[in-house]
């Protein structure tokens, strides 16, 4: 008791919370966690054992295709990324389930002695550097710094090492250490009593004892410590690479815009209707020429400080690589992407412009010319229209706009008004040969370019067709948004051409460029509104036209009956207004029939006064003696063999008003307003009475036309399915044929029997119009006018994607470029699938302009390379077609080797090359002649100083590979490799030194 109260005095009891915590130094550290980790990924990755597989073939390390896994792991709070890198290789199932021997060295020691993909042009460094199919890198993760300390660097190759040890895995693991732009890889490969080691060098300046290939052999001699006398061969491969950056014999053709030009230079041929293409600068920057020896010997080739046997002419495999600029202004592409900036402007047209003291002046115009109108003056009326006041505000607008506030000059606005309305060339004075040139030219066309796939593309992009008034004017926004002031000069071009198309709509000049009808809905809505402005116009015209035929047909009329009863006549000799109106009506001199059929277009008034009406009535029930029989108007032909079923009248098909044109958005619209009206029975009713105008229009034409007729005779005619026709026995036992209606048209309130009994017996020549051009002509033109620049440029951009594929189209086709034919069908659908969209995406517009954009520069690639070979020149003979497949080939493949080296046709054309740019660097100033027309065997220049053909290689690739034992003679005879770099700022040696671990 005492010895407890004694410790409890000592060691007096602690509260909970301050009890330590006890470190348990048996449980793992967080280095043996990452051990720990880095075994259950190669677990994962089912990267244990030695997987044997056939030798790689020959180019399958670029034709291949590598796969590759990824997976995060930390080492404490470090983080690191474990990638598996690994070729896929086919029909593996048959050779690669052999079992291997059991002393078979592992697949990378193999691929180090491989000489089948030696100095692969796209490939991973590591696979370059040691030719392996399969290995594992470990790396810092992104944000991570570098591994740099030496106690870091070992720590981690300590690491993998011990994972290769515990899970027997054979594939070789990296570890990246350094800064990551110097590309700085250790690892280490184990297999059955044998370890390779993967180390690296790499040193800013290349030393002067290791410039040249003794040197180089001296070191893997020492590295590899070979205790044989005679020391087995050294098998040696060489790459040296030449540059050629100045192509001085050929200098690229297209030439710089020239922006003071009237119509935008001569650059790619711009003029209106035609969009630029081509690069402004040479889209190839650099030519790549590796000379290779592929198996070579120690004896047999001397290169030191003093001498080398290595001439590029006599290597005997030559391949080539073009460099591409990065980015090449493109006229196409800068065209499209100014074109579409204008997308993001929110300035409307007079915000642009500005509005000063013209605005004031021109409202004192407007109330002048309304002065004008009402005060007694000699001036014509016609003379007064809107039109008229808006051509003079145009040339009060001109006058008062300084010079250095009109985007477009004169000359140059007059130009585009000409080129979107060649018509308004045509002398105007004959306005009859006037109007048929024009509507000549409006429908004429290439049967075989309408019916071709680029010309239907609009369908497609929803744009216009090529050949239309839309389409010109999208070419020509672009065009003055890229030369003559950009949003400013598309303002000013709006303004003009929506005051052109009040002009014409007043004048009842048709709109050039359109397709005749009914607006197109396959059509851009812009282009929808054009055509539903010409048809207003169209039946403008017909309403005049129609009525100066009737007026000239009264007045034939009353010449006749000026001869009858001669001049007492008071009644029939009147020329007022009143009676010219009604003998429009009523002349019997031109029937309603012959106008319609002579003219093609209908003539509608407005309804007459209940006045007009009574006397009218009146003067027939006096001609007809009193008996009130409805006179037929308005027939157009009898249908068929049908008769009346209350008479024996042939059953005749009236004259009908057309159904009024709609857009897009007015289409819209009417079916909102329709889909608010709900479901309701007061709605449907509601909804049935605004759809049914047309058909209560039509009641009207066929009451007027058949007197006496019954719904029953018009359903027969509108709508056949409707009267139902049966075979019954009458009185007398006699078969006959009976109709009736259907069940549908027996429903209590069903609209069609409401539309009979309120259609009045109307011709159509009388009805309210079911088109209002005038009202609809209005809405078209202020559509117009409210619109902004970004609006036009979102209404016109599909014109412009359609112009750019066309020209693109018509690019390649001289080219002949199966990858960029690909790419323009991509580009294509892809557009269509974000045009036909009530909303587009412009973000992903935006990436169809880069597409595009990246089509023209394949294809003015191809063309600088075909001129630097000479391609299309009559000198190339028989080697036009290899030339052609060669200059293909370096488009789309990485590295393209040269048939017959330096003698073969593309080897005597780069030699030509190399030997120009060395002479004019060198010699220029002296020969320059000479230098531009060198030969091959031109080696002499002036000055008696030896000028080399090709330049100091801009790279050297030396890879040394043999198989001895080590470390000891009695050692197994392991793989060994040396890759080397020499460049003129990089010095890089890539080391795979195996060692047996059984024997040593």
């Amino acid at each position: 008791m005492f010895r407890k109260y004694w410790m409890l005095t000592l060691f007096p009891l602690q509260p909970e919370s301050e009890v330590f915590e006890i470190t348990d130094f048996t449980t793992a550290s967080e280095w043996e966690r990452f051990v720990s980790r880095v075994e259950e990924v190669l677990n994962d990755w089912k990267l244990i054992g030695n997987n044997s597989s056939k030798p790689p073939e020959k180019g399958e390390y670029t034709s291949g295709t590598w796969e590759e896994k990824t997976q995060d792991i930390n080492f404490a709070d470090f983080k690191f990324s474990v990638t598996h890198h690994c070729l896929k290789q086919e029909s593996e199932e048959g050779e690669g389930k052999e079992e291997p021997e059991e002393d078979a060295f592992p697949t990378a020691m193999q691929d180090l002695l491989c000489m089948n993909n030696d100095f692969p042009p796209r490939a991973h460094c590591l696979v370059r550097w040691y030719g392996m199919r399969e290995f594992v890198v470990i790396s810092p993760g992104a944000n991570c710094e570098a591994v740099i300390s030496e106690s870091k660097c070992n720590l981690l190759l300590s690491s993998i090492s011990i994972s290769l040890a515990n899970t027997g895995c054979q594939v070789p693991m990296f570890v990246q250490i350094q800064q990551k732009w110097r590309r700085m890889y250790h690892g280490e490969c184990q297999g059955l009593g044998v370890r390779t080691d993967f180390e690296m060098v790499h040193l800013r300046k290349v030393p002067s004892q290791y410039n040249h290939l003794s040197g180089l052999l001296d070191i893997f001699k020492s590295k590899i410590g070979c205790p044989l006398t005679p020391l087995p061969p050294i098998n040696i491969a060489i790459r040296f690479t030449y540059v050629l950056q100045d192509w001085q014999q050929y200098s690229w053709p297209q030439q710089p815009p020239d922006f003071d030009a009237l119509l935008g230079g001569e650059v790619g041929g711009v003029e209106f209707g035609k969009l630029p293409f081509g690069a402004c600068e040479d889209p190839i920057s650099e030519l790549h020429l590796a000379t290779t020896w592929p198996h070579l010997t120690e004896g047999i080739v001397v290169d030191n400080d003093v001498y080398s046997d290595l001439d590029p002419l006599q290597a005997p495999h030559w391949s080539v690589r073009v460099r591409k600029a990065d980015s090449p202004t493109c006229l196409l592409g800068d065209f499209l992407t100014e074109f579409f900036k204008l997308c993001s402007k929110k300035e409307s047209t007079e915000e642009i412009l500005g509005r000063g003291p013209v605005e004031d002046e021109g409202k004192d115009d407007i109330s002048h010319a309304l002065s004008k109108l009402t005060e007694p003056t000699a001036v014509p009326i016609p003379k007064l229209s809107v039109s008229n006041m808006v051509h003079s505000a145009r040339k009060r607008i001109r006058r008062h706009r300084r010079v250095d506030e009109s985007p477009l000059s004169n000359d140059v606005l007059n130009s585009i008004l000409l080129y979107l309305f060649p018509d308004a060339a045509i002398d105007k004075s004959s306005s009859e040969n006037s109007e048929s040139k024009a509507s000549q030219l409006n429908t004429d066309g290439k049967p075989e370019e309408k019916e071709s796939d680029d010309y239907n593309l609009y369908n497609q992009l929803k744009s216009a067709p090529s050949d239309s008034l839309t389409y010109r004017l999208a070419l020509c926004v672009c065009l003055v948004n890229f030369y003559h002031g950009g949003v400013r000069a598309v303002a000013h071009l709006w303004q003009e051409f929506v005051l052109e198309m009040r002009y014409r709509w007043e004048n009842n000049y048709l709109v050039y460029g359109l397709a005749s009808g009914s607006p197109d809905l396959r059509c851009c809505l812009l282009h929808q509104k054009l055509q539903m402005l010409n048809c207003c116009i169209e039946r403008k015209r017909a309403r005049d036209d129609g009525r100066k035929t009737a007026e000239g047909g009264k007045e034939r009329e009353r010449g006749r009956e000026r001869k009858v009863s001669g001049a007492t006549g008071t009644e029939n000799g009147r020329l007022g207004p009143e009676s010219a109106e009604m003998g429009r009506e009523v002349s019997p001199g031109k029937s309603w029939d012959s106008w319609s059929d002579s003219e093609g277009e209908d003539e509608f008034f407005e309804c007459l006064s209940d006045t007009e009406e009574m006397k009218e009535a009146g003067s027939t029930d006096g001609e007809k003696g009193g008996a009130k029989v409805a006179k037929p108007d308005g027939r157009l032909h009898p249908h068929g063999k049908l008769t009346l079923l209350n008479s024996q009248e042939p059953l005749y098909i009236p004259v009908t008003q057309e159904p009024a044109p709609m857009t897009e958005d007015l289409l819209e619209e009417q079916s909102e307003v329709l889909a608010k009206l709900g479901t309701s029975a007061e709605g449907a009713h509601l909804r049935a009475r605004m759809q049914s105008a047309c058909l209560l229009s039509d009641m009207e034409s066929f009451k007027a036309a058949n007197p006496g007729c019954t719904l029953e005779d018009f359903v027969r005619w509108y709508s056949p399915r409707d009267y139902v026709e049966e075979e019954v026995v009458d009185e007398n036992g006699d078969t006959v044929v009976r109709g009736d209606l259907s069940a549908r048209m027996k429903i209590p309130g069903n609209m069609w029997m409401e539309a009979w009994a309120t259609a009045k017996t109307t011709p159509a020549r009388r009805q309210r119009r079911l088109f209002d051009d005038t009202k609809e002509a209005e809405k078209v033109l202020h559509y117009l006018a409210v619109q902004k620049p970004a609006d036009l440029t979102r209404h016109l951009l599909p014109c412009i994607l359609h112009a750019a594929i066309l020209k693109e189209k018509e690019e390649e086709s001289v080219e002949d470029i199966l990858s960029v034919r690909k790419a323009i069908q991509q580009a294509t659908s892809h557009a269509s699938k974000l045009l036909r969209h009530p909303s587009p995406d412009y973000k992903k517009l935006e990436d169809v302009i880069t597409q595009l954009i990246a089509v023209e520069t394949v294809i003015a690639r191809s063309r600088s390379l075909k001129a630097k070979f000479g391609i299309g020149k009559a000198e190339q003979g028989d080697n036009a077609e290899d030339l052609e497949r060669f200059v293909s080939s370096l488009l789309e493949e990485p590295e393209v080797s040269v048939i017959g080296a330096g003698r073969g046709p593309a080897g005597s054309i780069i030699h030509k090359l190399f030997v120009s740019a060395q002479r004019a660097a060198l010699l220029a100033p002296l020969d320059e002649d000479t230098g531009r027309g060198g030969g091959a065997d031109d080696k002499k220049p002036m000055g008696g100083a030896s000028v080399p053909d090709f330049p100091p290689p801009a790279g050297r690739e030396i890879l040394l590979r043999t198989c001895v034992p080590r470390p000891a003679p009695y050692s197994k005879a392991l793989p060994q490799r040396l890759f080397c770099v020499l460049m003129r700022e990089d010095f890089r040696l890539a080391g795979a030194f195996s060692s047996d671990t059984s024997f040593f």
